[in-house]
């Protein structure tokens, strides 16, 4: 077994951001939950115009510039109070990017959920994590090697992340839940899926460490677990996976663990096993083999050791009036209206002649439509508002047909 570091450390950060007041949090709250509002979106309009509340003011007509045909859904206040009361019913925390128990390397991301519902040991957020995931029918050797890998790791100070699914993820939770483990669920916080998991939902819910981006009560649905999946990548330095046939939901936790620049690491199985079909086709495109815990140990002991600055969360929540980005002057003449003559298209119409129905890159937008790229950002932020925008992997966008109107 290779040699196992006697200390695992996140890389260095700047001062974390002040936490929120629960005024801002209900803000935030009612922000990424209303229609067309994702993280993207979400860190866009809070960087653009200084708060939530100012966001949330500004939502109704920038859905409107943005091609829209009716009222944009905005969440009310008093959903977003009877949410979050519900949730500490429960006796779950709301927690904000960069606050404390929000996972530290989640909060690296270019564009993490910005809440999170947590319960259990919210210390564990602080500490580097590895993702565990597999097939939910695992055999009982890859369930074994499962086990070994995360005891070996929480002896070496790693959390265990995973998705609290059959199989492999179960196997993971249990053999780390004494060292520590972190479980994302698809459905609200308060929900046990599987059911049969209710044991150890609720043993994870005190003794490690349980998240949701979910509202509480939410039962999971099929696009809730990719968002999931794109949890579990994001908490971790390194995503194991131990079995996956070709289709697997695992190889989406791959791939977005690829996305975020972390390691991935694939067991290889025999050729005949459907379930090591997705593995060994992993490691063919360039995944780390994992033969033994070490190996994960040993290739995340630089990464973990080093003293790089990371990025933090880039959210510049204000006092709720409009500042716009720090650093970027903003100049009065912006106009992203359709106001203008026949013989002059308006950065809106640039923008939509420069899209397509093909993801492409943000900068060649800015190229093609002869704008700087904060003008192109407020017509994205309109178009997607409208539901006419869809966002790709590696900030790509392209135009939705039709779109929403």
């Amino acid at each position: 077994m290779a040699r196992q570091p006697s200390r695992t450390t996140l890389p260095a950060t700047s001062a974390p951001p002040p936490a929120l007041s629960d005024s801002q949090k209900l803000a935030w709250l009612r922000l990424i939950r209303s229609e067309n509002v994702g993280p993207v979106t979400f860190r866009d309009l809070i960087n653009h115009f200084g708060g939530a509340e100012a966001a949330l003011e500004a939502l109704p007509d920038l859905a409107r510039r943005g091609g829209r045909g009716r009222p944009v859904r905005i969440a009310t206040q008093r959903a977003a109070e009877d949410e979050w009361r519900r949730a500490r019913r429960f006796g779950a925390n709301l927690v904000a990017v960069g606050e404390h128990g929000y996972p530290a390397w989640l909060a690296m991301m270019d564009a993490p959920p910005p809440l999170l519902y947590v319960m259990g040991r919210l210390e564990l957020a602080e500490r580097p994590m590895v993702a565990i995931v597999g097939a939910r029918n695992g055999s009982a050797a890859g369930r074994k090697f499962t086990r070994l890998v995360a005891d070996a790791l929480g002896r070496a100070e790693f959390v265990v992340a995973s998705g609290l699914a059959r199989g492999i993820d179960e196997a993971a939770h249990r053999a780390a839940l004494e060292r520590g483990t972190l479980a994302a669920v698809a459905g609200g916080i308060d929900v046990v899926y599987p059911p049969e998991h209710a044991d150890l939902q609720a043993a994870i819910a005190r003794d490690g460490l349980l998240v949701s981006e979910t509202a509480p009560g939410l039962q999971p649905r099929g696009k809730d677990f990719p968002r999931r999946n794109r949890i579990i990548s994001g908490v971790a330095a390194g995503t194991i996976v131990v079995e996956a046939a070709r289709r697997s939901g695992s190889l989406i936790t791959a791939r977005f663990a690829l996305e975020q620049g972390r390691e991935v690491f694939a067991v290889p199985g025999h050729p005949l096993d459907p379930r090591a079909a997705g593995t060994n086709e992993l490691i063919k495109s360039g995944a780390t083999m994992c033969a033994a815990p070490g190996d994960v140990v040993e290739a995340l002991a630089a990464t973990l050791g080093s003293e790089a600055q990371s990025d933090q969360p880039r959210f510049l929540e204000g006092d709720g009036a409009a500042g716009g980005e720090a650093g970027i002057e903003q100049p009065d003449d912006v106009d992203v209206s359709n106001d203008h003559g026949v013989d002059q298209l308006s950065p809106h119409e640039r923008v939509v002649e420069a899209l397509g129905t093909a993801p492409v890159e943000i900068d060649e937008i800015c190229r093609a439509s002869g704008l700087d790229s904060r003008q192109v950002r407020i017509v994205l932020l309109e178009l997607e508002l409208a539901g006419r925008l869809e966002r790709h992997a590696h900030q790509l966008v392209s135009l939705l047909p039709g779109g929403d109107g």
